[in-house]
């Protein structure tokens, strides 16, 4: 892993990372994943929510996913936070394709403290992310790290989305089996 990428800043924001995976061993994909977010030296990890089975959205014919969120405190700014997550998605053998297609990890950034951000590469608050209901049920079992109006926002379009389609797969103690060493 290049770790030129990750060298620290001063301050650290709250992040909230979707994670998915359809292909091979998709819980100790996202368990590796978990190791290596807890191992980049300006992270640390707050929290993961439970494991969730999910049919997958856009290209139908693939297997179903398992999804999460993880509330990471980063030091990374979005652009290098984005880099090191491409760089453990290629650490996977992640490939890209089929759009919406099967994957082994697929990781997102999906809200980066209070911040918007609008690039070529990147937006903030993950564009559809009050869209998607495998993305909104795991960010709220996360909902004490969650701003206010953010937690109402994901509430309001879950009501309205439904949970169908996400079933609880395991409790959030998935993720400290995955050996996680927690700073």
């Amino acid at each position: 892993m290049n770790h030129s990428l990750t060298q620290p800043r001063t301050s650290y924001t709250k992040v909230f990372i979707g994670m998915g995976s359809n292909l091979g061993d998709r819980e100790e994909n996202l368990r590796s994943a978990l190791r290596m977010l807890s191992k980049e030296n300006a992270s640390r990890i707050l929290g993961c929510s439970a494991l969730y089975e999910t049919e997958p959205v856009g290209y139908r014919p693939q297997p179903p996913f398992l999804n999460a969120v993880v509330c990471v405190e980063t030091g990374l700014d979005p652009e290098r936070l984005l880099d090191y997550l491409l760089q453990v998605e290629q650490l996977h053998r992640r490939q890209r394709t089929i759009r919406w297609g099967p994957r082994t990890l697929d990781l997102d950034i999906l809200l980066y403290g209070e911040q918007k951000v609008r690039s070529h590469r990147l937006i903030i608050p993950h564009p559809r992310l009050f869209e998607r209901p495998f993305v909104l049920v795991p960010l709220l079992d996360l909902a004490a790290w969650l701003c206010e109006p953010i937690r109402q926002a994901a509430r309001e379009a879950l009501s309205f989305l439904g949970r169908e389609g996400v079933v609880r797969y395991k409790d959030a103690g998935w993720a400290a089996r995955s050996s996680m060493a927690q700073n």
